[in-house]
């Protein structure tokens, strides 16, 4: 039986290649998914039939880059609020099927991410599949400019950021062929990097979480971090700040664990040199467990084994099966602060670099503070409520939230991203 999993990312290009052309598409019109080539028809109707991921996506867009060669994508959640915001991941995948899996739900998760924090974006995701070519110096450059002159193709609608495997250097080769780029170098006028915002995003949510289910604060918690890096770094001194008692850290770079090893020497801070596979992080007994690795850590092989109240942290797509899984944590009486709740503020940070930066900036401190409405203690408050009003989880209640509010029309624009799809298919973008 044929199944996307099945299909390589070669056989792809050599399908394109076969027509004369390297770029595809997939667009949802009229109940119906449309593609770019009769000879993707198969692969378009397995696309549509794949519902948990293809929930409510408006388009995907592929590339081969012209001077890389790599895959490129942009994936395309509902796009009423504005233009497909996310940000660019790059990374090895084995197949064509987990490329369009992981592209499909990241920008699904943006897309409940932008309307939950109020943004006036969509939810957008890019990809870029790693290969060999890319170890060296001028083939990762290489392929960044491709996605840069990729984004500049689709006319707008799509704005990209950093995400995993994509540096500040990167950027820069995106935004030398693009617009349509935030997250840039503040010496060209952007807000650099939003590891800082996020990590305090989540403490936030955090705190929220253990004041309203427990009412309790940090102080004297024990948390279990899974994965550090520059997000979790900067959460390691937000939480110190608040007098938590222990943090242990899990981490798979021996250069990073020997870093913060030295940087938080005199802290109480364990920080551990583990193997990708090692389960001990699960095992561990603490008040919060923190995932801010890559996604999909938590399902049937993880969960039995948590021995925490709190999930909260930055990964995105935490839960393996987002109902499936959520279900499982609250039948152990784990509670769960959705992801893409906890980690807004990656995208909140850098999102409206157009309209100029301030330090301290009140559009973004207000998402910290709970005199507004929107911000991430009052929204958490509000997806804790509703769970147990509808005796649902939280993934649910969060979803409903974000779903009712990504139909909002942005007030200026409408649903205008819908008419430039509707372009790129009429002027035959897939050509070049």
């Amino acid at each position: 039986m044929f199944a996307l999993s099945d299909v390589s990312i070669d056989r792809l290009r050599r399908t394109l290649g076969n027509t004369g052309q390297r770029r595809a598409y997939f667009v949802w019109r009229n109940g119906q998914l449309q593609c770019s080539n009769p000879q993707l028809d198969t692969w378009s109707q397995h696309l549509a039939e794949h519902r948990r991921d293809f929930d409510a996506h408006e388009a995907v867009f592929l590339e081969f880059g012209q001077r890389s060669g790599s895959l490129l994508g942009v994936f395309l959640h509902r796009t009423i609020r504005g233009q497909g915001a996310g940000g660019v991941r790059r990374w090895g995948y084995d197949n064509l099927g987990d490329f369009l899996s992981d592209g499909l739900r990241l920008s699904r998760g943006m897309g409940r991410k932008n309307a939950l924090a109020g943004l006036w974006w969509g939810g957008g995701k890019g990809l870029i599949a790693q290969d060999n070519l890319q170890a060296t110096a001028d083939g990762r450059r290489d392929v960044y400019l491709d996605y840069g002159d990729f984004i500049s193709s689709l006319g707008g609608i799509y704005v990209t950021a950093k995400d995993v495997g994509t540096g500040n250097e990167d950027m820069a080769q995106i935004f030398s062929r693009t617009r349509h780029t935030t997250c840039v170098a503040p010496e060209v006028g952007g807000s650099g990097n939003p590891s800082g915002a996020t990590a305090k995003g989540v403490v936030c949510a955090m705190e929220a979480a253990v004041s309203i289910l427990y009412g309790q604060s940090l102080g004297g918690m024990s948390v279990c971090m899974q994965g550090t890096g520059n997000v979790g770094a900067a959460m390691i001194r937000d939480l110190l700040e608040r007098q938590v008692e222990t943090i242990t850290a899990f981490e798979i770079s021996s250069s990073l664990q020997q870093e913060l090893s030295l940087a938080f020497a005199s802290d109480p801070i364990d920080i551990r040199l583990v193997s990708a596979t090692d389960d001990t992080c699960y095992r561990m007994a603490c008040d919060i467990f923190v995932p801010n690795a890559l996604g999909g850590i938590l399902g049937p092989d993880t969960i039995p084994k948590l021995n925490t109240r709190l999930v909260c942290g930055a990964a995105n797509n935490q839960l393996l099966d987002p109902e499936r899984d959520s279900r499982s944590l609250r039948a152990r009486n784990i509670d769960l602060v959705p992801d893409f709740l906890a980690n807004r503020m990656g995208i909140v940070n850098c999102a409206n670099e157009q309209y100029g930066w301030l330090p301290e900036d009140p559009a973004i401190e207000r998402h910290f503070d709970s005199a507004w409405e929107g911000s991430i203690p009052n929204v958490t408050r509000e997806v804790f409520e509703l769970a147990k009003r509808k005796g649902v989880t939280t993934t649910s209640a969060a979803n409903r939230l974000a779903d009712e509010r990504a139909q909002q029309p942005h007030p200026i624009w409408g649903h205008r991203t819908a008419t430039l799809i509707d372009r790129l298919m009429t002027a035959n973008w897939q050509r070049g």
